[in-house]
């Protein structure tokens, strides 16, 4: 059977071609841009660890494999996301709104599979919390109960001292704590962060190290790393100080603070509204040790309960400090 003449052949691509020239660019269909969640976890990544060869190593792939993905990524964002700050990288204003979105459809994704896990947890879990962490650990507790409504949480906001105590003798399973001090158990440094000198924002504090007068300090009673290594830091550079506030609680400092009492002791992690980090320099403060922030566990091998709490809590405080 014949196919056609050589007229009708070319009758018909002069129609394909007059329709490709007038089709209207309204009725062109773009194809979506879908962005990969494994591309976007090591641009996450490497961004909270500061370094994408740690990012590689983490997520246990080559260094070219990481920059394939950033290269790919950039393709699909129209934009570069990083810029020059000196010897190092910084994220572009896209960088900066990629981030933000990266991790919120991580965390998202992550809940899902938990969600729709064949795992169905059951049972108890009881975590113990610093005050630092209270402003936003409630809302990844929130994540884990939507996620398994047939687990009962009892989260536990205490000191330091209180906290290590409950996890040595089994009333808690998970925490939280300052220091790494070494307990019984399982023990996981999260982050390491330097200790900062607090006052507050819009209160004046009339003293100066050239004065030879005391410092007012606001600090937790002992036992309280953050109030050791303070004092300690004071004694060592000569500079006389009294505890001019006490309190049992985290707002209680940052309100003592704020009222101008004297000068605390903590990390930038979870700072209160009414306070600001200080610099030594212009104070006359000594320099401040960095402190780690670490996860306690009862057991060395926990349920799978007790694992899948402590992996979203210490990625959550990770993402908040990134």
């Amino acid at each position: 059977m014949g196919c056609g003449s050589q007229d009708s052949h070319e009758s018909i691509v002069s129609n394909i071609k007059l329709f490709c020239v007038f089709v209207p660019k309204s009725r062109i269909v773009m194809r979506p841009v879908n962005f990969d969640l494994d591309v976007m976890r090591s641009f996450v990544t490497g961004v909270e660890l500061g370094s994408f060869a740690k990012a590689a190593q983490k997520l246990a792939r080559s260094t070219s494999a990481i920059s394939a993905q950033l290269k790919k990524l950039e393709a699909q964002a129209g934009s570069p996301l990083f810029k020059k700050a000196g010897r190092k990288l910084a994220l572009t204003d896209t960088g900066e709104v990629l981030l933000n979105y990266s991790k919120r459809l991580l965390s998202l994704n992550d809940e899902t599979i938990t969600a729709v896990s064949e795992l169905k947890l059951k049972g108890w879990v009881r975590l113990g919390l610093q005050e630092d962490l209270g402003s936003f650990l409630p809302t990844v507790l929130g994540r884990f109960a939507r996620a398994h409504p047939d687990v009962r949480v009892e989260a536990r906001i205490a000191r330091n001292a209180d906290l290590l105590n409950r996890i040595e003798n089994g009333s808690l399973d998970l925490a939280v704590a300052w220091g790494g001090v070494k307990k019984n158990g399982y023990q996981e440094t999260i982050v390491e962060l330097p200790m900062q000198w607090i006052g507050s924002s819009h209160r004046y504090l009339d003293w100066r190290v050239e004065s030879g007068n005391p410092l007012p300090v606001i600090a937790f009673d002992a036992p309280c790393p953050f109030h050791s290594k303070a004092t300690d830091a004071l004694n060592l550079a000569g500079i006389p100080w009294h505890l001019s506030f006490t309190s049992s609680s985290l707002n209680g400092l940052s309100a003592a603070t704020e009222a101008g009492l004297g000068y605390t002791i903590r990390t930038a992690l979870g700072l209160q509204s009414g306070t600001e980090l200080l610099n030594i320099e212009d104070r006359g403060l000594p320099a401040l040790p960095s402190i780690a922030l670490t996860l306690h566990r009862h057991e060395a091998n926990p349920n799978p309960l007790t694992e899948r709490l402590s992996s979203m809590v210490v990625q959550a405080i990770r993402s908040e400090i990134a």
